[in-house]
């Protein structure tokens, strides 16, 4: 499936759901699926399987051709250009002050790359996490702690932090400015 309509249909659960006033949660119990497998597909991190998908539209009580009205593959083409208008906003139920921009999603031979702009908040709030691929960061404004593992590394603008995603790690911002960063993430298959 094209990385383009994969996040045009998360978009489109998600602005449904917020719409309708159903909290993540509460659409993923619903619809028999878990909060973290939905909130992938709202942001286009994952592709969902057609029950899954079929499920999910189905809990929003959405005729199936109305939702995909107006979805629609762009033209095949050698590069990406998208506008800062385009990028889609969300956030994530358990950060508390975390405001992402979704930019991209790509596939590259096996590997997995996605960027996201991260808005942190003064005084955001998230437990460590960990994700099973590489994540780099650079600091586009601001000031931020990121914790990995047992480390604090400070991070000024102009700064960037490269680091393997299996190390429990969440950044903080302590100041009572906000801080923003270009995140991306490169995810490898599983191995065998």
């Amino acid at each position: 499936m094209h990385d383009d309509i994969l996040i045009k249909i998360g978009k489109k659960i998600r602005e449904t759901r917020q719409k309708q006033q159903i909290k993540l949660h509460e659409l993923a119990e619903e619809a028999q699926i878990s909060k973290g497998l939905l909130s992938k597909i709202e942001t286009g991190r994952t592709i969902p399987s057609l029950p899954v998908l079929i499920s999910v539209i189905q809990t929003l009580k959405v005729d199936m051709s109305a939702f995909f009205e107006g979805i629609e593959m762009q033209q095949n083409s050698p590069f990406i250009h998208k506008k800062s208008g385009q990028y889609t906003p969300f956030e994530k139920e358990e950060a508390l002050g975390f405001l992402y921009q979704f930019i991209l999603s790509h596939n590259i031979a096996n590997i997995a790359f996605e960027a996201v702009i991260l808005e942190l908040k003064p005084h955001s709030k998230r437990e460590k996490v960990v994700t099973d691929g590489f994540e780099f960061k650079y600091v586009i404004s601001g000031q931020v702690e990121y914790q990995l593992g047992d480390e604090i590394v400070v991070l000024q603008t102009g700064d960037s932090l490269f680091f393997n995603g299996k190390i429990p790690h969440v950044p903080v911002n302590k100041t009572s400015l906000p801080a923003s960063m270009l995140v991306i993430y490169l995810l490898l298959p599983p191995q065998l």
